[in-house]
């Protein structure tokens, strides 16, 4: 069950990274240039008061350098690629490996 729920969060972040991967492709040939958003831009745009929360959050949890240098640094990277790494880590964390059918004991 726990597997299934790994890889159902893959699927929506793949997803979300194709989204923002085809808006990227669109905002690139409209300008003629590469353009890559960064996350941060992303998510201000989409919701500025949960941005502002978990910069809250984890500045008051955590030592500011989490902020300043992990977290900031993620936030910078485009957000189709933050969210294909995040697909990757989820699928492979829920992936289960098929067991070998007919298959025979090694003799000694």
């Amino acid at each position: 069950m726990i597997r299934f729920v790994f890889r159902l969060a893959a699927m929506v972040a793949l997803a979300i990274s194709v989204i923002m991967a085809v808006l990227d492709t669109t905002r690139s040939v409209a300008a003629s240039a590469l353009v890559m958003t960064p996350l941060n831009a992303s998510w201000l745009a989409v919701s500025p008061d949960t941005r502002s929360a978990f910069e809250t959050f984890v500045r008051a949890k955590t030592n500011p350098l989490v902020w300043d240098g992990a977290i900031a640094w993620v936030l910078n990277q485009p957000g189709f690629a933050v969210f294909a790494v995040l697909a990757f880590l989820l699928y492979t964390v829920g992936y289960r490996r098929e067991r070998p059918k007919g298959q025979f004991a090694p003799t000694s």
